[in-house]
């Protein structure tokens, strides 16, 4: 009968069962029980009760179950199962639900896994079975190493409800947990109390450093979990110490890892290619002469960082003596000599120094838009009359300058015309009488009109290439003398005869005028670029009146600012707008209607200036960006050059104008000797009704994306 079917039975036909089944198999023998004993276990949410009396019918055990154990449960199996598989099977079910079952004599009780470990179980076993459930107590001796020190490292391995803990004084483990789980930990220890190896090896090294070879070792077997991690323990079996006295390294522990040990040591301790503890290094980019200086300060730095004391001082000494760094400026080569520990630290720094720094192109714009007009308007009249004695009297004179000529200023040029030097500006209108002074009254009258308009657009887009930073500085200017002293000494008699000399001098200081860009820039991880900026245009400036030399017109910008790669940011800049109205009147007689302008002159100006600065910054982090931005700025000349009259000569026919060679000639390498500089154009020059371009036009280069 299956156990299916059994399940099925009441109590007094299922007890009836058992008897019969237990009775056959006494009966049949050993042959019989051998087949009657085969189950097929078919449970399906059954009470443990009912799964407690098949085992104990199957196995003839006695069982006492605790009141507290209850449970349902489901047990299926597909193939026949013999009386100890199923006692197996039954103990798995009890730690599912968290119970033991503990065998005392004859008796197995089934009770809860947390009353397990003060109850007697199966102690001291010669074997315990590696497939089992059942509760056993094992206390294992440990030979060579602290029991203590396994206790935390098993305890993670062992069930809330097991039992582990350590006997100092007699170096053993007591287990009490699962028979499966305890063979396992048994197999576990043995493979940590391993016997360790009392033999030391001694290596004396001819050519690296104890301590640098004790180092690396021991960071190569650390970084990959220890030496025992293959060789099958969980602690280092192998240690390695240096004696930097007899430069030797001694090495203990189990013999395989000893020998795998000396065998990496003896290939690190080989004579260095490059000829012992002196090296050339040839830089790149960096200047050997500022380097050198910087790593001596560094090591300086380094000794002097050590803890103070008679042997820090000491070591500092050697260090000096040890290491010595120089450079060679004809080949930019450093030449040092040191120990390999810090010869290494130096070419690391070395490393990270000499790389190829990015630059920045940066451009600029100043543009300065000038608007100035002036109006004048105004009458001068005088009227002379005579005497009783015939005598000239004036009866009235309105005298004012318009546009710096005055009706006085005419009437002088008429009586002596080698006064007048020159015609007055603008539109003067006259008329008078002139006659003989008894005859009458004499008058003169002047209307004068001056109109001034001035228009000024500048447009200066400097450009300059720099390293990161690295100051740098372009000059477009002109240096123009001013005058800043002068002196004259004349001595005479009072007779008219002269008894000295004259010796008259001026001091002149010349000064630059035009555009002045200077930067540092400092190019940040995010591709943005800082910059400090002096930027400078100037100017001479038309003379005024009451000026005594030459003027100029300067505007200066020092900033910092925070650009992004390629983009257009402005600096600063001015906009004015300024009138100025005036007018010269006579009190009283000038505001009256209509008559008042005879007694009054006028005069606007108006002065607009709009003045801005821009700055374009561009990252040219390797040779494809320089040599990008070249081609664009080598190109625009050479554009300019071939428009320039079509390239001919003026009155000299068949002549042509000297001319940039193209680009992709003066990028290949050229044979010994040969210096293409320029070159005369073969191909055609653009026809005469060309539309204009933009270099033809004059107009600068527009910012726009590369």
């Amino acid at each position: 009968m299956k156990l299916s079917t059994f399940q099925t039975l009441t109590g007094q036909a299922r007890r009836r069962f058992i008897a019969a089944t237990c009775a056959a198999l006494v009966l049949a023998g050993p042959s019989a029980s051998a087949q009657q004993a085969t189950i097929t276990p078919n449970y399906k949410d059954a009470d443990l009760a009912q799964i407690v009396d098949a085992v104990s019918a199957i196995t003839g055990k006695n069982f006492i179950i605790d009141p507290r154990v209850r449970a349902q449960v489901t047990m299926l199996s597909s193939t026949p199962m013999s009386p100890d598989a199923f006692y197996q099977a039954f103990l798995s079910i009890l730690q599912v639900h968290g119970f033991t079952a503990v065998e005392t004599g004859n008796i197995v009780r089934v009770i809860p896994m947390a009353n397990a470990r003060t109850s007697p179980s199966i102690d001291l076993p010669d074997r315990v079975s590696a497939t089992s459930d059942e509760i056993v107590t094992q206390v294992i001796t440990v030979r060579n190493i602290s029991a203590v020190q396994l206790v935390p490292i098993l305890r993670p391995l062992i069930p809330q409800e097991g039992h582990l803990v350590a006997s100092p004084s007699s170096n053993v483990l007591i287990i009490s947990d699962r028979a499966n789980n305890v063979n396992r930990i048994m197999r576990i220890i043995a493979r940590i109390d391993q016997a360790g190896d009392g033999d030391i090896d001694i290596i004396q090294l001819q050519n690296a450093s104890a301590g640098e070879i004790v180092r690396v070792v021991n960071t190569l077997f650390t970084a990959g979990g220890g030496a025992a991690a293959e060789g099958g323990g969980g602690a280092m079996q192998v240690k390695v110490v240096a004696d930097d006295r007899s430069n030797s390294v001694l090495i203990t522990g189990e013999a395989s890892q000893r020998l795998r040990i000396k065998t990496l040591i003896t290939h690190l301790d080989t004579p260095l290619e490059s000829g012992g503890d002196t090296q050339v290094r040839y830089l790149h980019y960096a200047d050997s002469e500022k380097i050198a200086t910087k790593l001596k300060e560094q090591i300086q730095g380094v000794a002097q960082a050590a803890p103070a004391g008679p042997a820090a001082a000491g070591s500092q000494a050697a260090v000096d003596r040890s290491v010595t760094i120089w450079a060679d400026a004809q080949t930019n080569a450093l030449v040092i000599t040191a120990p390999p520990k810090m010869m290494r630290q130096v070419m690391s720094i070395i490393d990270k120094l000499d790389i190829r720094r990015a630059q920045v192109q940066v451009e600029a714009i100043v543009v300065e838009i000038d608007s100035d007009k002036a109006s004048e308007l105004g009458l001068n009249w005088a009227a002379t009359g005579t005497d009783s004695a015939g005598n000239p009297v004036p009866l009235g004179v309105f005298n004012q300058s318009v546009g710096g000529t005055s009706l006085g200023d005419i009437l002088r040029g008429i009586a002596n015309p080698s006064s007048l030097t020159s015609l007055p500006n603008g539109l003067t209108l006259g008329g008078g009488r002139f006659e003989d002074a008894a005859s009458g009254t004499n008058f003169a009258v002047i209307l004068r009109a001056l109109r001034g308009d001035a228009n000024t657009n500048i447009i200066s887009t400097p450009s300059i290439m720099t390293l990161d930073n690295e100051e740098a500085e372009i000059k477009i200017a002109q240096e123009v003398p001013f005058i800043t002293g002068q002196y004259t000494n004349t001595t005479g008699s009072t007779t008219g005869a002269t008894t000295g000399t004259v010796n008259p001098f001026q001091t002149i200081q010349r000064q630059e005028v035009g555009t002045i860009l200077k930067i540092t820039p400092q190019i940040n991880d995010s591709g943005s670029v800082l910059m400090k900026i002096e930027q400078e245009a100037s100017s001479l400036a038309q003379g005024t009146s009451g000026a005594v030399d030459l003027i100029t017109n300067k505007r200066t910008i020092n900033t910092k600012v925070l650009v992004d790669d390629g983009g257009i940011i402005v600096l600063g800049g001015l906009i004015e707008d300024n009138l100025r109205e005036g007018e010269n009147r006579v009190p009283f007689l000038g505001a009256i209607p209509l008559i008042g302008e005879l007694f009054k002159t006028r005069s606007v100006k108006k002065v607009k200036t709009n003045l801005m600065v821009f700055i374009r910054p561009t990252i040219i982090r390797d040779g494809v960006d320089a040599a990008f931005e070249t081609n664009s700025k080598y190109n625009l000349i050479r554009d300019q050059q071939l428009q320039r009259s079509n390239g001919n000569v003026r009155m000299l026919p068949g002549d042509r104008q000297p001319t940039l060679a193209p680009i992709e000639e003066l990028t290949k390498r050229p044979a010994a000797g040969a210096t293409p500089a320029v070159v005369t154009p073969e191909k055609p020059a653009p026809a005469d009704n060309a539309a204009p371009t933009e270099a033809d036009s004059g107009t600068p280069q527009r910012f726009g994306p590369r």
